[in-house]
């Protein structure tokens, strides 16, 4: 039954399904309580001394709570509330169905009703406090309700997206927009934002344009294109008018080519786009599959292990102060000459594992040179859904699957499958320690390539590689550590045949397993880092290594191999004045290069005769590139600039 209570008699219930909220959307509601009142009535059920739980309806509660608080209403104020008793189970029941229950507002209807709000005389400013948005989105929405009628009724209808919408807004002109809608449709090519806001916002395109380079002169002029040329055009400035034509001409191009790599290439698509890159619309769904670095040939070995040879002997020009100008400067363009050799023979494409071919796919993107492209990245789709106007019908394989129950629309299934989502995500956001396992589980069980199992989230955390390849630390306390870590975790849950049997076996290890493996799997993420300027510097990391409180000297020590051997006679002689002053320096200021580095590795290491002091100074020494930096002071005058250590590391590493 229907019954009015004051505000002050209602108390939130436990056995509301909803444990979080957001906290902008709870700040829209109580704009909009405060404008208009509570629109939806709350639903109650009785508990002792005259009191009622709200077990659907906590948002509307607080906010009204709040605004009792600040006297915008009163504390007795009467709400209108639904009363349904039960047990627990059913009250928890009525609360799930409250919130699973709504359906979000077409975003054409909120235009039209924006739009009626204004035409009464409200300002945008006015709709946007009594709704609880901002100004901006009040004035997108306003936008939407100036589109060309055809398109503003394919948003209403559901048959273009929001951001299909939007594109065509990006030009007020509505003949263009009614224009270019009515050339994509029916369109057997597929139809993104990017390529609609092309066309309405291009009137005409150069032909130096990458989609005019592709399609060819007269392939555009025979298919009935039109080309704008003024007085001083040559055959690059002059416009090509027919911007739908073009678009639909160089599809066509590209997916010639598509078919063309597919079979070339064993695949089971390959799927074009007229931009250079691929955006998220393509990919979304998508699982993406391991490639692996096409292997170096036994000449491409030879050459690299060459130039190696060659870099340190004119590295060994430059560290020489007695080589003339003339033999350094000759030594830099040699080395810069090396770098590039090397960097080129590095340079391998990715290469998919043939087993995997039959089943994935490719996205072929234009070149801004005009050509044709093939992305080196590879994904697969084991189950797709196509639909007609009776419904859905699964294909696996290329093989119809008959269906297991009534088809529904694609429309349909893509809305409920939305909801279910919600309500597992709000029962999952709910149990904290379940989050933490399935978190934990899906970026482990990535390890397994199971590429079978559907996408079950968008959580990933791939292994970080290092920027140098094929280097492998030598004598590294840390890298042996992790090495063992590694071997230590509890792997005995990868025995289950698929995904839902591995997470069930990983839940069911103890605490302490898996919470190896949470470290595990999170520190594996962690990309190279280095405490220079540049690229490699990650303040983030400075911060964990001071939380951490990490002893750096404890961890790593400089070596002839990986340090002294690689910077200056200059810069080894400063490392042992930072220790032992001009007296230790000066000692080995004669030394050869080759001598003093390996003297430098046995001084470091604390073997060699000298004070305690500063001998203590000297195990301790680490250069500043290896440091975790310490916070800077929010009042300091001045910035400390890198060290001379850090500079020559971040030469070496650019």
């Amino acid at each position: 039954m229907f019954k009015s209570i004051p505000l002050n008699k209602l108390v939130p219930s436990r056995k509301n399904v909803r444990k979080h909220s957001d906290p902008v959307a709870d700040a829209e509601l109580k704009a909009d309580i405060k404008a208009r009142g509570l629109l939806q009535n709350l639903v109650v059920n009785s508990i002792d001394h005259g009191k009622f739980e709200v077990t659907a309806g906590g948002r509307r509660l607080k906010q009204l709570k709040a605004l009792s608080k600040s006297r915008a209403i009163k504390k007795t104020e009467p709400i209108w509330c639904l009363v349904k008793n039960g047990d627990a189970g059913e009250i928890r029941e009525v609360s799930l169905a409250e919130n699973f229950q709504r359906v979000k507002l077409n975003p054409a209807d909120e235009a039209e009703a924006f739009q009626d709000i204004v035409d009464e005389g409200a300002s945008v400013e006015d709709v946007a406090i009594r709704f609880g948005q901002t100004v901006r989105f009040v004035e997108g929405r306003l936008r939407l309700a100036k589109l060309a009628p055809v398109v503003f009724e394919a948003l209403a209808s559901g048959d273009i997206t929001l951001d299909i919408a939007k594109a065509y807004g990006a030009t007020s002109d509505v003949e263009r927009q009614a224009q270019v809608f009515e050339d994509v449709s029916g369109a057997y090519y597929q139809i993104t934002p990017d390529s609609i806001r092309r066309m309405v916002l291009e009137a005409s395109v150069r032909a130096s344009d990458p989609r005019a380079v592709l399609v060819g002169r007269d392939a555009y002029l025979e298919a009935g294109g039109t080309i704008d040329r003024e007085l001083f055009d040559d055959d690059e400035s002059e416009s090509w008018v027919d911007v739908a034509l073009l678009e639909r001409l160089a599809n066509g191009k590209m997916e010639w080519r598509a078919d063309e790599i597919k079979d070339e290439q064993g695949l089971a698509w390959v799927r074009p786009t007229l931009d250079c890159y691929v955006s998220h619309e393509l990919i979304e769904g998508l699982n993406q599959l391991p490639v692996e670095l096409e292997p170096l040939g036994d000449e491409a070995v030879a050459r690299l292990s060459d130039l190696e040879i060659q870099y340190d002997d004119q590295a060994a020009i430059l560290e020489n102060e007695e080589t003339s100008e003339e033999d350094t400067i000759a030594a830099e363009n040699r080395l810069a000459e090396i770098e590039q050799e090397m960097c080129e023979l590095n340079e391998r494409k990715p290469v998919l594992a043939d087993d995997l071919r039959p089943e994935a796919g490719a996205f072929l993107v234009l070149g801004r040179d005009g050509v044709p492209t093939i992305v080196p990245q590879y994904y697969n789709e084991k189950v797709v859904a196509t639909s007609d106007d009776e419904g859905v019908e699964l294909v696996e394989d290329g093989k119809a699957i008959p269906p297991k129950r009534a088809a529904l629309s694609k429309r349909l299934v893509d809305e409920l499958a939305m909801q279910r989502r919600d309500i597992l995500a709000l029962h999952v956001a709910s149990d904290p320690a379940l989050a933490l396992d399935f978190a934990v589980f899906t970026l482990a069980d990535a390890d397994s390539h199971d590429w079978n199992a559907k996408e079950s989230t968008t959580l990933r955390g791939p292994v970080s590689h290092g920027p140098a390849s094929d280097f492998e630390a030598v004598d590294a306390p840390a890298s042996a550590a992790l090495a063992e870590l590694r071997s230590s975790l509890d792997e005995s849950w990868k025995v289950g045949e698929n995904q839902v049997e591995r997470f069930v076996l990983f839940r069911a290890l103890h605490d302490e397993a898996r919470s190896a493996w949470l470290g595990h799997v999170v520190a594996r993420t962690l990309v190279a880092s280095l405490n220079v300027e540049g690229d490699r510097q990650v303040p983030l990391h400075d911060q964990l290594g001071n939380v951490l409180d990490i002893d750096m000297a404890a961890w790593w020590r400089p070596t002839a191999i990986n340090y002294f051997d690689r910077i200056t006679k200059p810069k080894i002689l400063s490392s042992f004045e930072n220790v032992g002053g001009l007296e230790l320096s000066n000692r080995y200021a004669g030394s050869k290069k080759a001598e003093l580095a390996a003297t430098a590795e046995r001084i470091f290491a604390g073997n060699f005769i000298a004070e305690a002091e500063v001998k203590e100074r000297a195990v301790q020494w680490v250069p500043d590139a290896m440091q975790f930096a310490e916070p800077e002071s929010k009042d300091a005058d001045a910035q400390t600039g890198p060290s001379e250590d850090c500079e020559e590391i971040a030469d070496q590493a650019a």
